[in-house]
C-alpha cells in the first residue's frame, strides 16, 4: 500500500531542514566577514595604514588589507606594492580555480597563501615565531573561532613587530 502523504510530508520535512542550515550557513558568513572586516580594519588604522583601511570592507578584495597587514616592507608605498602583487596573483589564482582538476590546485596555492599572510599577521601581534604558529593552528582546530576572538583583542594595539 503506497501512502503519498508521508512522503510528501518527508519531502516537505527535508526541504525545510535544507533551507534552515543553509540560512544558519549564510547568517554565520556574514558573521564572519563583518568580524574579519572590523579586526582589518581597526588593525589597518592602528598601525599607521589608515590609507587603505576602506579595502576591508569590499568583499572578495578585502584580502589586500591582510596582505599589506603581514607585508615585510618598511615604507608605505612598498606596503602598497607588495600587497597589490599579491592581491593580484590570489585573484589570478581565484578565476583559475573556476577550471576542473587545475582549480584544486589553484585553490591550494589560495589556502597555502591565506594561511602565510595570517602566521605573518598572528606573528606581528605576538612577535615570536613558535606562537604565531600555535595560533594558526588553533584558528585552524576551532574554525576560524580563536582568530576572531585574539583580533578582536588586538586590533586597536599596535604590533610588536
Amino acid at each position: 500500500m503506497y501512502n503519498s502523504y508521508q512522503s510528501d510530508y518527508d519531502a516537505a520535512l527535508f526541504g525545510g531542514f535544507l533551507v534552515t542550515f543553509f540560512i544558519i550557513i549564510l547568517v554565520i558568513g556574514v558573521v564572519g566577514y563583518v568580524i574579519t572586516a572590523l579586526i582589518y580594519y581597526y588593525t589597518t588604522k592602528t598601525n599607521g595604514l589608515g590609507e587603505i583601511s576602506f579595502w576591508s570592507w569590499i568583499p572578495l578584495l578585502n584580502v589586500y588589507a591582510l596582505f599589506a597587514l603581514g607585508s615585510t616592507k618598511t615604507s608605505l608605498e612598498e606596503i602598497k606594492k607588495d600587497a597589490l602583487k599579491f592581491l593580484l596573483i590570489y585573484i589570478g589564482l581565484t578565476i583559475i580555480s573556476i577550471i576542473p582538476f587545475i582549480g584544486i590546485l589553484s585553490s591550494i596555492a589560495m589556502i597555502v597563501i591565506g594561511v602565510y599572510f595570517m602566521y605573518r599577521l598572528f606573528f606581528r601581534w605576538t612577535g615570536e615565531s613558535g606562537t604565531a604558529i600555535l595560533f594558526v593552528v588553533l584558528t585552524i582546530i576551532t574554525g576560524s573561532i580563536f582568530y576572531y576572538v585574539y583580533g578582536l583583542i588586538k586590533m586597536k594595539k599596535p604590533f610588536v613587530i
